[in-house]
């Protein structure tokens, strides 16, 4: 088995080494905050017991439930049999890529191919195959050193994990095959800015009240724990919002919005952290689903893409590595149960279909969900005024499962189990428990219920107003003798670093 990897190895040294060293191109989400779920976690820990021990050596942390649970449902808590499901890792991408990239290094049957990189895929000529087929045989590669210099690697399969910057789909449609995308633009970018907890201090506890990750409407944040004191933030905001969108790329502005929020100012406290990088950018955000199985097509044999280069939802929701991992061992267990090319890309998208297709569905309601309300936030409207009887209904239930979630133990436990993706989403409305208690909700009254909704931070415009102050407080400001203005240039997606180690 070959591995045709874009990226070198980590440097040498440990995962600190990687994330502050390490030219991961291939990935330009490497140094993003990333969630790392129940379902990950749930296959790493039944398949891989010895490449978890290998993480948590490296500083990774398994956090479970009961660890998770707020503060004001800790008297309810019981526990249940499935709750060993849900547990996260929490570390950096560079703390798992780089004791990942070592793990499998190791294994005798693979090599890993850095001298080239894949310019095309390789398919059988028409006069060697059955009608209506089309048959991939290997890979064109160029020399990363003289572009001139071209070889071929032939395969019995090839496995497209190139993730949202394949080409595969445009190499494979060019020979003939049917190839459709779904894809949707969730409108938004997002800035993430590293820190480092100060030498014995200890992360902010959970304030129920005031959580670290939230949606203010015109902008969402969150805290992403890692390993080694180290965290991060994201701040994500619609594309329209312009001067917030130029804000966010100021070291000064960006901690200035952060305090803003209560429920992440204690993590930046200049008594508590210190940045260890600058902000940093990813656009180019879009739901897409690429489907290579059709019956009205060519059928196309011996290929399969998986992770993002088959499906990609939103990064903000922290799915990308589980239904990755997930998506793979599907495609290992198809593998191993058929031996009939054309029968195993049937069987690939039935399963994809039957588990993957449920989360990116239900991911890019969300994203919609969210551009309506920048949207409506933007422009001074309101989404709450329903214009029928089962508009009501629907916002009420909306509204009585956000309450219910807030103060009932079993119904937080329900959603953990969607957010962890131990389950198909919105799977555990169908307990009648929890639907007699939303039920139950939904008679106090939706402007009650409403309520929970609310997360503290700066109205929009207040936002704004706190922005243009600062920002005429630094153009006045005298700069100190010998120091230059730090203005940040950070291109979405070319991400240039400013690192502290």
């Amino acid at each position: 088995m070959t591995l045709f990897e874009r990226d070198g190895p980590p440097p040498e040294g440990d995962a600190e080494q990687a994330f502050f060293n390490w030219q991961r191109r291939g990935a330009a989400q490497f140094r993003h905050p990333h969630a790392f779920l129940g379902l990950m976690c749930n296959l790493l820990e039944k398949n891989y017991p010895d490449l978890l021990q290998e993480l948590l050596t490296a500083g990774a942390r398994k956090v479970g439930f009961e660890d998770m649970v707020p503060g004001h449902l800790l008297s309810q808590y019981q526990p249940e049999p499935n709750d060993d499901q849900l547990w996260v890792l929490m570390c950096r991408r560079a703390t798992i890529e780089t004791v990942l990239r070592r793990y499998v290094e190791r294994e005798a049957t693979l090599t890993i191919a850095n001298t080239t990189y894949v310019t095309d895929v390789l398919v059988e000529e028409k006069d060697a195959q059955p009608a209506n087929t089309l048959t991939t045989i290997g890979l064109e590669l160029t020399d990363r050193q003289d572009a001139n210099k071209k070889s071929q690697h032939l395969a019995d399969i090839i496995i497209d994990a190139t993730g949202r910057a394949g080409k595969f789909n445009s190499w494979l449609g060019a020979k003939g095959a049917k190839v459709t995308e779904e894809r949707d633009d969730a409108e938004i970018v997002y800035y993430t800015r590293h820190y480092r907890l100060k030498p014995g201090v200890e992360e902010p506890k959970r304030d129920s009240d005031n959580p670290s990750a939230g949606d203010l409407g015109y902008l969402k944040y969150g805290v992403f724990p890692g390993d080694n004191g180290h965290f991060a933030l994201i701040i994500c905001i619609h594309n329209d919002e312009l001067e917030l969108r130029q804000a966010v790329k100021e070291p000064g502005l960006f901690d200035a919005i952060c305090n803003s929020i209560p429920g992440i100012k204690p993590w930046i406290s200049k008594d508590n952290a210190d940045a260890t990088t600058d902000p940093f950018g990813i656009g180019q955000i879009h739901a897409v689903w690429r489907d290579y199985v059709h019956n009205d097509g060519p059928k196309l044999l011996n290929f399969f893409a998986v992770g993002d280069a088959a499906s990609r939802t939103n990064p903000l929701y922290g799915r990308g590595c589980s239904t990755g991992t997930l998506h793979a061992h599907i495609l290992a267990d198809v593998l191993a149960a058929n031996e009939d090319p054309w029968q195993r890309a049937l069987a690939f998208k039935q399963r994809t279909e039957a588990e993957i297709r449920p989360i990116f569905d239900a991911s890019l309601t969300e994203d919609k969900r969210g551009i309506r309300r920048a949207n409506a936030t933007r422009k001074g409207e309101a989404l709450d005024k329903a214009k029928s009887l089962k508009k009501w209904f629907t916002l009420a239930f909306g509204d009585a499962l956000v309450a219910a979630a807030r103060y009932q133990l079993h119904v937080h436990r329900g959603i953990m189990r969607t957010v962890n993706l131990v389950e198909k989403p919105g799977e555990f409305l169908k307990d009648p428990k929890i639907r007699n208690t939303i039920f139950r909700y939904m008679l106090r009254g939706r402007k009650r219920n409403a309520k929970a909704r609310i997360q503290a931070g700066l109205e929009r415009q207040e936002m704004l107003s706190m922005i243009s102050h600062l920002t005429r407080q630094n153009a006045k400001a005298p700069l100190p003798a010998g120091e230059t203005m730090n203005r940040t240039n950070n291109a979405i997606d070319e991400q240039p670093l400013s690192l502290n180690a």
